[in-house]
């Protein structure tokens, strides 16, 4: 950098050069001095106007109200899928209480518990047309055939087991036993594989319930969004695997998204969605010429680092450093270029998704959320030009690579700690103390019953207005508060 100063700042050549050479350094000394210069510095020079710095003010804005947009219309479809997922265990789930148990939904304890919770899940499946109050149904076949529910049961192979003797004797192998379930069969399925729900306790592993369920996310209408049709596979799952007495039963749901085959609707919905392709249109044309912009830059940019490094050379016989090299090569025009890229590939992923050619919410929200950060990022290079915020940006970009490695070593014994922690004190930590508290001790409890405070004589005839603002929050203890002894 000392050199390029150097020469930026030199009045008379030490060498002697023609007067063509002297016209040609003076014309490169212009353009360097240009190069570095702030938009307002460029524009009162030679009246350039900031195009690059207009274009990235205007796509700020609009793919900051793209993703906006975008993410509306997504926390749409993630709480279409969360609240199905809670309706399913409401339907299902025999005694669900709407929270569930650690990574469990609902636990059982003894074989009775088992036979109905089973039994229920089969019932409701068979009446989940009258039963459910959503968009949602049974899958068909290509063949238009309702898809059946699939029960299986895994169990060891053979064994005998007696307690009292502390004697066993299992075979380790395991075997699995289906059964298929239609509905249309409801009254049929329990007289038709009665041997299959005779259960040996002492052998089963688990049981799982599997079937797919059809759905429409008809809320996205209001939304200004076509609807999506969804396919629900259910996984309903009794584990035994630890044969401690206690089942627990698990619904897990893997929901995929697809275009509906046959769909027509009407009303304003349609038209907003093409109000909405145009839109998406155009941020990617305002991408495409701010990547143009850059790219050109980066362009003109080398041709004068060229230019530059052969003067250089035949003038006074120096090769440019890498610390002169590194100043024409600007990494912020890198940072735009890339933002961009990823807004117009996440651009066009959200027009497929409003044209319902697809339904990579996930994906699209990748590529929109990290170009719209890279954007925003990329507005720093504009504060350079204020002497405040550069001293501050300076100050950051010379700590960043500290700051990281301190990051790293920190990250490493909190990993270290983490790890120590969770083996050492994981299996002893009462996770249910989380949700309802500590136990009381007899004397909290019995200091929980006393309503008020008991106030002494003497302090019933202290003055009105220091009752009312200093002891005011010490008169009472509400009724739902723990209190916390203090010796």
């Amino acid at each position: 950098m000392e050199l390029l100063v150097r020469y930026l700042d030199r009045s008379n050549s030490i060498c002697s050069v023609s007067t063509q050479d002297i016209i040609k350094e003076d014309t490169l000394r212009d353009d360097l001095k240009y190069y570095f210069m702030s938009p307002c510095e460029k524009y009162r020079a030679r009246g350039q106007k900031p195009w690059k710095l207009v274009v990235q003010i205007l796509k700020i804005v609009m793919i900051t109200t793209q993703l906006i947009l975008f993410g509306l219309n997504n926390q749409l479809v993630v709480s279409y899928k969360e609240e199905n997922m809670m309706a399913l265990k409401n339907l299902f789930l025999k005694d669900y209480s709407g929270v569930d148990e650690d990574d469990y939904s609902v636990a059982v304890y003894n074989q009775q518990q088992v036979y109905d919770s089973l039994f229920f899940v089969l019932d409701q499946y068979s009446q989940l047309g009258r039963l459910s109050v959503g968009p949602i149904s049974y899958a068909e076949d290509e063949e238009g055939k309702l898809l059946p529910l699939i029960l299986c049961k895994e169990y060891y192979k053979r064994g005998t087991l007696d307690p009292s003797d502390e004697a066993f004797d299992i075979d380790s192998e395991l075997e699995t036993v289906c059964m298929s379930h239609d509905p249309k069969t409801a009254n049929q399925w329990k007289t038709q594989n009665s041997s299959f729900f005779d259960l040996d306790f002492y052998r089963l592993v688990d049981i799982r319930a599997t079937f797919q369920l059809k759905g429409i996310n008809l809320q996205t209408v209001r939304s200004r969004e076509l609807p999506d049709c969804y396919s629900f596979y259910v996984t309903i799952t009794f584990d035994n695997q630890c044969h401690s007495g206690k089942v627990k039963i698990f619904l897990d749901i893997d929901v995929q998204s697809c275009a509906c085959r046959d769909w027509k609707i009407s009303g304003t919905a349609q038209k907003n969605t093409h109000y909405l392709l145009v839109f998406d249109a155009f941020v990617i044309l305002v991408c495409l010429t701010s990547a143009v912009l850059c790219t050109r830059s980066i362009v003109l940019a080398v041709r004068l680092l060229q230019r530059f490094s052969r003067v250089f050379h035949e003038n006074y016989n120096h090769k440019v450093c890498e610390n002169d090299q590194k100043e024409f090569l600007n990494g912020w025009y890198v940072l735009v270029i890339v933002s961009d890229l990823l807004a117009i590939v996440g651009s066009i992923l959200k027009m497929e998704i409003q044209a319902k050619s697809l339904t990579s919410y996930d994906v699209c929200s990748i590529f929109l959320g990290t170009s719209t950060l890279l954007v925003w990022a990329g507005v720093i290079r504009y504060l350079e030009y204020f002497q405040k915020y550069n001293v501050l940006i300076l100050t950051m970009t010379a700590a960043f690579p500290k700051v990281l490695r301190f990051c790293c070593c920190a990250g490493m014994i909190y990993l270290g700690y983490t790890f120590c922690g969770w083996i050492v004190l994981g299996p002893y930590h009462e996770k249910s103390f989380q949700k309802n508290g500590f136990p009381l001790t007899d004397l909290q409890k019995f200091l929980r019953e006393q309503k008020d405070v008991p106030v002494s004589e003497e302090s019933s005839q202290t003055d009105v207005h220091v009752q009312n603002s200093a002891f005011c929050c010490c008169r009472r203890v509400p009724e739902g508060d723990d209190v916390v002894l203090i010796s």
